[in-house]
């Protein structure tokens, strides 16, 4: 395992760890984990660093543990938090849960071998402790004066922070004293805001145990304008297709900043070192093509979505950048856009309806008289060819019985056949 931590470095996955981690790892496989609570029914792209910890942890040897925090969850971490967190209803973490686990398959290999990787709830265990037993046997080795030390504490201090997150150091601590006596975990990886509540957890370790345990944290990620990753527009890029789209989540990527996407290449696949740096030489000859952004997007959504959606996203972009002949591509590809474009129904519409007609039908002008204007001034396109005479007809559909409207750059509506 003695190339985990360089990989992690030149990765820009590696913010700190404890002195003594490179020499245990030089000798042999470790388990690792990250918790993971769930406090939505989907991970986000921001959950995505922890998650490639645990997969290059697996990827050199060791073998991955997800900790979902249904335990956890109840109290809420008070890291990275100004306010208080909303307390969630059991059976809603409970939901969440099990909506979370799927996802991490996509990530790790799970079976019954020594590497593959375990996942746990550690509801298993924390809510099974008697309050006066945990205060006694666990708090007792916890100073006041250490626990107001630690950042997720200090920095909200002033703001107000009620004893139930207070205590949530203590409980993330005992998590990882149970995960080292249930399955010899001797390391825990998360955010560099996670440092205080891993050590707190080493620290009860060697305590209770007297064994010795590690830690690992990454950089939290922002892009280059200095904003939060993982939003676009506001809001949250989810792993879950009901909640972001294979091709929204393609083009969140697609749309990172060219300052970004190297530093994202590195974080978020597995592509070696000289493949990213193919890719950003040929970024630098053809800037407009793209390629690293798409290259990023199409590892991405295929890893998370599969192939077939990946395809379709991919085409899909591409028709909408100007990129692709639109009759070249399948109906999957309408069927992708026209959850993403304004759509009307393609009833009534044939070959022979004039494209005056089908402008307004489809919405894209008001009239029928700025149709003649917007054709007459070349602004419109049917199915990807230019219609410059206001006689014009629609001609065929593209595959599938679509119609693909577009007047100028960006406004954009399909008709769609009738289900």
């Amino acid at each position: 395992m003695e190339g985990l931590l360089e990989e992690l470095q030149w990765r820009g996955l590696l913010h700190d760890h404890t002195p003594d981690l490179p020499g245990r790892l030089a000798q042999g496989p470790i388990s690792g984990y990250v918790g993971f609570d769930p406090t939505a029914p989907s991970l986000q792209v921001g959950n995505l660093v922890p998650v490639m910890l645990l997969a290059h942890l697996q990827r050199h040897g060791g073998k991955p543990i997800v900790v979902l925090g249904g335990g956890t969850g109840m109290i809420g971490d008070p890291s990275g938090k100004s306010t208080e967190r909303p307390l969630l209803d059991v059976n809603l973490l409970a939901a969440n849960v099990a909506t979370q686990r799927a996802q991490f398959g996509r990530f790790l290999a799970f079976g019954g071998g020594v590497c593959d990787a375990a996942m746990v709830d550690n509801a298993d265990w924390l809510t099974k402790l008697d309050l006066v037993g945990f205060l006694r046997d666990t708090g007792k080795h916890f100073t006041l004066s250490y626990m107001l030390q630690k950042e997720s504490v200090k920095a909200r201090i002033e703001s107000g922070i009620s004893f139930t997150e207070f205590s949530y150091m203590l409980l993330q601590a005992y998590d990882f004293l149970e995960l080292f006596r249930r399955h010899g975990c001797e390391l825990q990886m998360g955010g560099s805001d996670q440092w205080g509540n891993i050590t707190a957890g080493m620290e009860l370790i060697r305590k209770v145990e007297g064994g010795a345990a590690h830690a690992l944290v990454a950089p939290l990620v922002t892009t280059s304008t200095g904003a939060k990753f993982g939003k676009s527009e506001g809001e949250a890029i989810w792993l879950d297709p009901e909640r972001t789209s294979p091709y929204q989540f393609s083009q969140f990527w697609i749309n990172q900043d060219d300052r970004d996407v190297e530093r994202y290449l590195g974080m978020f696949t597995f592509l070696a070192r000289d493949a990213i740096a193919g890719l950003m030489q040929d970024h630098a000859r053809h800037p407009g093509a793209r390629a690293p952004h798409r290259a990023l997007a199409k590892d991405l959504t295929t890893r998370v979505h599969g192939a077939e959606a990946a395809d379709g996203a991919a085409q899909a972009s591409r028709i909408m950048f100007g990129d692709l002949e639109p009759r070249s591509a399948g109906a999957g590809v309408w069927r992708t856009l026209a959850g993403e474009l304004p759509t009307a129904p393609a009833a009534g519409v044939t070959s022979t309806t004039p494209a005056i007609d089908v402008l307004v039908k489809a919405g894209v002008v008001k009239s029928r008289g700025e149709a003649r204007r917007q054709i007459e001034q070349g602004g419109v396109a049917i199915n990807g060819a230019r219609v410059t005479d206001p006689a014009a007809t629609v001609g065929d559909p593209l595959d599938g019985g679509y119609y693909l409207i577009s007047r100028g750059k960006k406004t954009f509506s399909l008709l769609i056949p009738d289900a």
